[in-house]
């Protein structure tokens, strides 16, 4: 079974000794199950593997029994530490508060338990460890398959991926469309919207959220103003309404609104925001093109194409913790500019020959980038750039 890199980080980290509760966190059907699973294959000592799938959200003392059931089997085997595993975690209601006190009650006792915490919802998991689990946990980031792993798991070509995204479960279904869309639709945007939003979130137009998602999905890759997007949307509210759910929707890893690259952290969140959805997936869903009529369409395909690379981006800016921004000046721009710890990054994507960079120049006499890098005609291979590893980059 294909292994992917955070196989070996998590099975690394629970072999060390017992200092902080693991977190494996990501979007969703990305794997983390998986990777669990094979790590716990592979893990020599004991441990206690317990899901909160079919257990009701008001049932904190749960998360308790199953922490009396790891104390009991260390007791009844004599065992000097045990791993515990808990899946889908955010479900239960209060669950940092809980997690918390029991971490704390085995750290007072000197109890060697080892916890690992997963689950599908980036909201509610970063909402509990901020509240409650503060100095307390480390964060395992598990982002979107890249080009590589899509290809050397499923066989994937380069326009395939830019198409059908990276989610390994819909991998199978590319040859009968319909089906893939399906997948896509309610595995993905219907569980996320319906199941890690509404659920904790206080939504007070649902179907604006909705509408809100596949507008900015539609428009991977490029400039939308909020008001613009009131003219497009039913009921749609204000322009703090919709920035609401795009915050919402990023922080769930379906689509975020990039803002624009300025020294002035005011002018930065007035800006209009460039829609990117997390895998460009989410975006060819919504076509009206198929795959084949995609590829023979040389705009279509150039818009796909574009966010398919933005996808990468974002998703490894999530994964490594750099920040996304584009960049423009009257007729200037740059797709995306990367920033970590002051460090910048340009980057300009070019899906065809008649797309100038003229942004480039500017911006390196502007600000004076690290790197400053064209990915596609004229510049590094598409194929190139989706193979690296873009913290290196800084």
């Amino acid at each position: 079974m294909y292994k992917k890199i955070e196989y070996q980080i998590v099975k690394s980290r629970l072999e060390e000794p017992r200092r902080f509760i693991q977190v494996l966190m990501g979007p969703r059907q990305v794997g983390k199950s998986t990777v669990v699973k094979q790590v716990l294959q592979d893990y020599e000592g004991e441990y206690l593997f317990y899901s909160a799938d079919n257990v009701p959200a008001t049932s904190s003392a749960w998360i308790s029994d199953c922490w009396s059931a790891a104390r009991r089997l260390m007791v009844a085997k004599e065992l000097k530490t045990i791993l515990l595993v808990i899946d889908e975690i955010q479900k239960i209601s209060n669950w940092s508060e809980v997690v918390k006190k029991e971490w704390d009650d085995d750290s007072f006792h000197d109890s060697d338990i080892k916890v690992l915490l997963l689950g599908s919802s980036r909201v509610l998991l970063e909402k509990g460890l901020s509240e409650s689990l503060a100095g307390r946990f480390e964060e395992i980031r598990m982002t979107h398959w890249s080009y590589p792993e899509m290809k050397e798991c499923f066989g994937f070509t380069l326009d395939q991926y830019l198409y059908f995204g990276s989610y390994p479960g819909a991998a199978p279904l590319i040859n009968d469309e319909d089906r893939y869309q399906q997948y896509i639709q309610s595995s993905i945007i219907d569980a996320t919207i319906n199941k890690d939003i509404l659920m904790d979130t206080p939504i007070s137009k649902p179907a604006l959220l909705r509408q809100t998602f596949e507008l900015g999905a539609d428009y991977s890759g490029q400039i939308l103003s909020l008001n613009k997007m009131l003219g497009s949307l039913q009921d749609a509210g204000n322009t703090t309404t919709l920035a609401g759910y795009i915050n919402l929707l990023n922080e769930s890893g379906l689509l975020c609104g990039l803002q624009k690259f300025s020294v002035d952290a005011a002018r930065r969140k007035a800006s209009i925001p460039k829609f990117q959805v997390y895998n460009n997936a989410l975006k060819t869903v919504l076509s009206p093109f198929s795959f084949e009529q995609a590829l023979l369409d040389r705009k279509a395909w150039g818009h796909i194409f574009e966010s398919g690379v933005g996808a990468y981006i974002v998703s490894q800016g999530f994964a490594h913790r750099f920040e996304v921004y584009y960049w423009r000046e009257r007729n200037d721009e740059m797709d995306f500019i990367l920033k970590k710890k002051g460090a910048i990054v340009a980057l300009e994507v070019k899906s065809n020959a008649e797309k100038s960079n003229t942004g480039l120049q500017k911006f390196k006499a502007m600000f004076n980038p690290k790197e400053a890098l064209v990915i596609g005609e004229g510049g590094l291979p598409v194929i190139e750039f989706l193979a690296m590893d873009l913290k290196k980059l800084f």
